[in-house]
């Protein structure tokens, strides 16, 4: 008997999911700055993030690109990772992206922020083999109006929460981070 591969169909949902999701997206915010990153990964995986990617179309839910006032960045320290993290995380039922961006804000860091609306909008390319996928990650613009982060991450990944004026080399995506930064002030 021969076992059926099924993860090229999968694949092929999860880039439909994310082809709308990154279009509704787009339609919904006027000025955005766009990026693409691709990760080859593990099998199993590409499995559960093209799972993820499904159901909603985005493989790491949402995430905010939060400023004081002096232009410092927060960013979350997310142990698992070893490197320094936008806060954000996947969505709750039928929250939206911005609903959870806030949500996480709030968990991950404990600040409150006026959102100003879709900062950067990203498509990360995912890759296992001859298998291939695509997400959409949204990060919403924001500034701090409350800059004394408390974590109180109810998953226990972030240990810590600190403002960067200059972005440690440890940071994800710190390319894309530095371009967003450049491209707002």
């Amino acid at each position: 008997m021969t076992s059926v591969d099924d993860l090229w169909y999968l694949a092929d949902e999860a880039s439909q999911q994310a082809e709308q999701t990154y279009h509704r997206l787009a339609e919904q915010h006027e000025e955005f700055l766009e990026f693409e990153t691709t990760k080859h990964v593990t099998r199993r995986r590409f499995r559960t993030v093209a799972a993820r990617i499904e159901a909603n179309g985005a493989p790491y839910g949402a995430h905010t690109l939060v400023q004081r006032p002096d232009g410092a960045l927060l960013l979350v320290r997310h142990e698992a990772l070893g490197l320094w993290v936008l806060p954000g995380g996947e969505t709750d039922g039928d929250e939206t992206f911005r609903e959870a961006a806030v949500r996480e804000l709030a968990e991950e860091a404990g600040i409150e922020a006026a959102y100003d609306g879709l900062g950067m909008l990203g498509r990360v390319h995912f890759r296992a083999g001859g298998h291939d996928t695509w997400g959409v990650l949204p990060l919403f613009g924001a500034r701090a109006t409350d800059t004394e982060p408390v974590v109180n991450d109810p998953d226990g990944e972030i240990t810590a929460a600190r403002w960067f004026e200059d972005l440690p080399e440890d940071t994800r995506d710190r390319e894309h981070l530095e371009t967003w930064r450049e491209y707002n002030r």
